[in-house]
């Protein structure tokens, strides 16, 4: 389940809180726990009250359209008699997009909206970037080691979400990479070969920026690690945060300023689109 924010007064989802494509254990849940509300002589209006989520969150749910999280179940369930019904299905809920990981689904169904998306990375080339052989090494370097089959379904939704950046032609993509993940040479010479023709490539598309941060940089906006924001066709900007096996959405507005103010820093010190590609040529030329 996620912690999905509640919304006790407001009768308007945010549509970014929507699930993109309901499983069918979403559905099922859904379908039983409308049954358990009625059953139990009580409208969406006032079960919404009981459990203290809007009405429209409740319909969500009951559509197969939003992951209830563990306040919503609880509450549920004491709405609804305690049958348990609630609190066991719960257990089996599941989402599509199974390569992609849980804490980050979220955020790439709101890469598919963004108008603008802004990307900083010191750890790894970013996702979106990856090509196939530097993706499958980076899964096959997980620890605990992944599965045959999971690394291959990790690298099919990878490759389709990459798709993005082409599909979507006037967002605006940039991102800002340190010099030395272009300098590693993860998975050999031949991945890093194939890594640096793609980023070359991308490079030439006039909706992608590619920056680079120099490793003799005197001045790092920064140090706090990688940065992930984004515009919304409405305005609206978010931000999201990764660390080890998990991930967070912010949609806080002066959390999302901050990072919006660091980001904009960083490509200021960065090296400028033209120099940077140069420096990649160079890189490539070497290996």
């Amino acid at each position: 389940m996620t912690n999905t924010a509640e919304t006790p007064a407001n009768d308007e989802e945010d549509d970014w809180e929507r699930e993109p494509d309901p499983s069918d254990s979403l559905r099922t849940f859904g379908a039983v726990a409308q049954a358990l509300r009625e059953h139990a002589g009580l409208s969406r209006a006032e079960f919404a009250e009981i459990v203290r989520f809007s009405k429209h969150t409740v319909e969500s749910v009951e559509r197969g359209r939003r992951m209830p999280d563990e306040a919503y179940v609880e509450r549920g369930e004491g709405a609804t008699g305690n049958t348990g019904a609630l609190r066991e299905g719960a257990k089996y809920l599941t989402r599509r997009d199974p390569g992609i990981a849980a804490w980050f689904r979220q955020w790439a169904r709101l890469e598919k909206k963004a108008t603008i998306l802004c990307t900083y990375e010191c750890r790894l080339v970013p996702g979106l970037l990856q090509s196939r052989g530097y993706a499958q090494t980076a899964f096959e370097n997980r620890l605990p080691p992944l599965s045959d089959g999971s690394v291959e379904a990790q690298l099919t939704a990878r490759l389709e979400r990459q798709k993005i950046i082409r599909a979507h032609p006037n967002t605006e993509f940039s991102f800002i990479i340190e010099e030395h993940v272009i300098r590693r040479r993860l998975g050999g010479d031949d991945v890093a070969r194939e890594q640096l023709d793609l980023l070359l490539e991308l490079a030439a598309l006039r909706n992608v920026c590619i920056q680079i941060m120099p490793i003799d940089t005197e001045v790092h906006a920064g140090l706090d690690g990688p940065i992930s924001v984004l515009e919304l066709p409405d305005g609206k900007r978010l931000a999201y945060s990764e660390g080890q096996e998990n991930g967070r959405l912010i949609a806080d507005p002066k959390e999302v300023a901050v990072l919006h103010q660091r980001y904009a820093t960083l490509r200021s010190q960065a090296l400028n689109p033209l120099d940077s590609v140069g420096l990649l040529n160079r890189i490539r030329g070497a290996l």
